[in-house]
């Protein structure tokens, strides 16, 4: 009676094990990345989703940045290559383009390198608040035969914020180190990363001035890279709007695109990058023309 009951327990068991098994979501992918050439990290699946078209603008038509571009491509070709290459930060003015030169320069090394094939460098954007999973992340990257450039957009770090510590160890510090396939460029309207009133406050208030910001600055640091957006003057900021409407054939008289690009800017209190991309997409809908390279 015993050993009846002893088997029939285990079948049972057997049963929910099983059951629970078909419940359980699949477990991440370990392949290869073979099934696109960009990628967004999912910390709390641990996936790297494939992204199919990346929102992204030509390399060419990025203008009032000609330095930073050129430095930035020519560091980033040089470590798809295998060469010694930096970390990148790339700080500044709001909307002066630097998301969009780190996905333009990925693209134009990948197409100026056709013979890379299979072997295209992998660009994988990791969101701010999933930083402190990086070491997760270098985990799944680190064999996988290609070179990656992971990407986060709008770094920046706040209050009692402790996560720049996983960063760090990343970037420089930690005991493992940097996978050697595997590069990190973010962006930020802080050169350092924290908010000027906080760096001053810690300094106001401390003991030791010099040590009580040092930490969090030193980050900054561990970029090997440090690359400046300013605000663009009313020239540069023409040439931008000239640029996209030559490239998307809208055909307007020079004179009246300068006029209307000054208004649009009015409207906006600003001139950008990305505020001349907004007057082209308002003046391409008027015109009924799409934008479609």
């Amino acid at each position: 009676m015993g050993q009846r009951t002893t088997g029939g327990m285990k079948q049972l068991l057997h049963r929910i094990a099983g059951a629970l098994e078909r419940l359980a979501p699949p477990p991440p992918p370990d392949g290869g990345l073979e099934d696109a050439e960009a990628f967004v990290w999912r910390s709390e699946s641990g996936e790297l989703v494939p992204v199919a078209k990346v929102n992204r603008i030509a390399f060419g038509l990025l203008k009032g940045i000609d330095r930073q571009a050129d430095i930035l491509y020519e560091n980033t070709r040089r470590f798809a290559q295998g060469l010694p290459a930096n970390n990148a930060l790339l700080w500044g003015a709001r909307g002066m383009g630097k998301s969009s030169l780190v996905k333009a320069v990925h693209a134009k090394v990948n197409a100026d390198r056709p013979e890379a094939g299979a072997d295209a460098l992998i660009l994988v954007e990791i969101h701010r608040e999933d930083i402190p999973t990086l070491p997760r992340l270098l985990a799944r990257l680190e064999g996988c035969g290609r070179r990656c450039i992971i990407f986060c957009d709008d770094l920046s770090f706040d209050g009692s914020d402790t996560s720049y510590k996983s960063l760090k160890a990343v970037l420089e510090g930690g005991i493992e180190g940097r996978p050697a396939n595997v590069m990190f460029y973010a962006t930020s309207n802080r050169r350092h990363l924290m908010p000027r009133d906080m760096i001053e406050n810690e300094r106001s208030t401390a003991i030791h001035t010099s040590e009580a910001v040092e930490e969090k600055v030193s980050l900054s640091d561990r970029f090997g890279l440090w690359l400046g957006f300013h605000n663009c003057d009313q020239d540069t900021f023409f040439a931008m709007v000239e640029s996209y409407a030559a490239h998307y054939g809208l055909g307007l008289p020079a004179e009246q695109l300068h006029a209307e690009a000054n208004e649009w800017s009015l409207t906006r209190g600003a001139r950008s990058g990305r505020v001349a991309w907004q007057f082209i997409q308002d003046l391409a809908g008027r015109l009924g023309k799409p934008l479609s390279d």
